[in-house]
This record gives structure tokens, C-alpha cells and sequence, in this order.
């Protein structure tokens, strides 16, 4: 049993800022602003797209699955944040971290699949409209959202159990704002190269293999829209392109510097930073960028408000 106490701590001290004590209260407006921000702007893109006939398509199908996940992504660390940056007692129970560790990580997973999926379907649309409604069906677009989540949920379950039973040797203090699967390979003690090489491998298929299989298809939309004679069309199939390569670079970027190099070679402050732009930032852009850059869900936005006024 003392084994066991030793190897799991009852609890972990997060950091976080304890080395820059001035930032905890900027960082903390930051996040008391943005996460609002956040979840207004994701639930107002799911009831458009619900709500308005026209935004019943397959790209607005991914597009309430991926706000749906930005929701739960930021959700599963920002309220946690919030109460130890704006606490004396920063501290997370030893089955709070594993409940975080599971969720974040399920919702990071997914969503690195998701963007993958949502390429997917713009290349479809682009390169091959006249398939598109044979290809994009509602059955096939709910089987690959839901391989999707299998994908997601698989990966976080096997790499965070796995995480978990690393000994930790009486160590209970992470140098982190949350409880994250390369910090705790990092604090751990003992043989973890096996751990680290494993997490590398997982995420060349989970990061890198998605994002090139971006990047081939807007290859070839690109090509696509360039052929195109209609002035409108290209640009309103690079607008809406534009705000998914947008999304796709913003998510990825971190994630990659994050996830693809062994945890121990991580430096001090960059899985802060890292997780406050991946997991608050990314989720607040979002809804922004799709909306500033898309006609239809600006209308449908519109329409939405109108008929919410006039109700009144």
C-alpha cells in the first residue's frame, strides 16, 4: 500500500506561473473573457446550423461536430485553470488528473481526425461535385464522424492508461496549468523511453499523417478552384477553404511542437503555453474565423438574431 501511496500521489501540485507569479491575473482575465467567448460563439454555430434548412449540408454536419468538441476541448481545462490561478491552493486530486487527462485527450484525438474528415469533404465538393451527394451521404458522413470518436476515444484511452501506471516515486508536483500526457512522462521516474517512443508513434499517425492528407487534398482543390471559370465560385470556395486551412495550421501547429518530439526534450514553459493556445485560444477562434469568412453561416447568423428579436 505505501507503494502504491508512493508511485500515486493522493494529489498534484500544478505549478503553472509559480515561477512568474505576475502572470497568473492577466492570464487569468484572459481565459475568464475568452471561455464565454468561446462557448457562445460554438453553441451559436450548432444552432444555425440546426436551425437554418440551407446549412443542412455535410461541411455544416463537421462543423457542429468540430464546435461540439471545442466546447468539451476547452470545458475539460479552463474551469480547472481558472479555479488555481485564482486560488492559493493549486492543487488537482490524483482522479481529477485522470479524469482530465482522459477528456482532454479524447477531444484533442478526435478533433485532429475531425479537421482530417472536414478536407475530406471539401475536396469531394470541389473536385468532384457531381459524386458529392452519392459520396457525402448522411450515412456515410455519420459512419466517418463516428469512426472519428472511435479513433479519438481509442488513442486517449490507450496512451493515458498507460501514462497513468508510470511510477512516479512520491514526485506529486507538474510543472503544468493541467494534467497532460507528456508532462507526466516527463515528471515520471524509472524506464519511460518506451513510453516516449510509443506516444512519438501514435501521434505520427494521429498529427502528421492527417495533416499531409490535408495538405494533399487542398493540393488538389487548389488546382481545382484555379480551373474554375466563374470569378464567384473561386472565391467563395476559397473562403470557405481558407477558414478550414486556417483552423487546420492553428490546431496542428502546437499540437505538432507538442506531441511529435520525446516529452523529456520538452523546455519548462512550452506545455503552458502550448495548452492555453490549443485548448483555449483554437476553440475561441473558431467560431470567428467561419464566420467572419462565410456567407452562409453570416446570414444564417443573421436570420437567427432577426427572428430572436422580432420574437421579443
Amino acid at each position: 500500500m505505501a507503494l502504491i501511496n508512493q508511485s500515486h500521489p493522493e494529489e498534484f501540485i500544478l505549478l503553472g506561473f509559480a515561477d512568474r507569479p505576475w502572470l497568473e491575473l492577466p492570464v487569468f482575465i484572459i481565459l475568464l473573457i475568452t471561455y464565454p467567448m468561446a462557448m457562445m460563439g460554438n453553441i451559436a454555430i450548432i444552432l444555425v446550423s440546426k436551425l437554418d434548412p440551407h446549412l443542412h449540408s455535410p461541411m455544416y454536419f463537421f462543423l457542429t461536430n468540430l464546435s461540439f468538441l471545442d466546447m468539451c476541448y476547452t470545458t475539460s481545462i479552463v474551469p480547472q485553470m481558472l479555479f488555481n490561478l485564482g486560488s492559493p491552493k493549486k492543487t488537482i486530486s490524483y482522479m481529477g488528473c485522470a479524469v482530465q487527462l482522459y477528456f482532454f485527450h479524447i477531444m484533442g484525438g478526435t478533433e485532429c481526425l475531425l479537421l482530417a474528415i472536414m478536407s475530406f469533404d471539401r475536396y469531394v465538393a470541389i473536385c468532384r461535385p457531381l459524386h458529392y451527394t452519392l459520396i457525402m451521404n448522411q450515412h456515410i458522413c455519420i459512419l466517418l464522424v463516428s469512426i472519428v470518436w472511435l479513433g479519438g476515444i481509442t488513442y486517449a484511452v490507450s496512451e493515458a492508461t498507460v501514462t497513468l501506471q508510470l511510477p512516479l516515486c512520491g514526485v506529486n508536483k507538474l510543472d503544468h496549468l493541467i494534467c497532460e500526457i507528456p508532462v507526466l512522462i516527463k515528471t515520471a521516474c524509472g524506464e519511460k523511453e518506451v513510453n516516449e517512443l510509443t506516444l512519438s508513434v501514435v501521434c505520427i499517425f494521429l498529427l502528421a499523417v492527417p495533416l499531409c492528407l490535408i495538405l494533399a487534398s487542398y493540393a488538389s482543390i487548389g488546382r481545382a478552384v484555379l480551373k474554375m471559370k466563374s470569378s464567384e465560385g473561386r472565391k467563395k470556395a476559397f473562403g470557405t477553404c481558407s477558414s478550414h486551412l486556417i483552423v487546420v495550421f492553428l490546431f496542428y501547429g502546437p499540437g505538432i511542437s507538442m506531441y511529435l518530439q520525446p516529452p523529456s526534450s520538452i523546455t519548462r514553459d512550452q506545455p503552458k503555453f502550448m495548452a492555453l493556445f490549443y485548448g483555449v485560444v483554437t476553440p475561441t477562434a473558431n467560431p470567428f474565423i467561419y464566420t467572419l469568412r462565410n456567407k452562409d453561416v453570416k446570414g444564417a447568423l443573421g436570420n437567427l438574431v432577426r427572428s430572436i428579436l422580432s420574437f421579443k
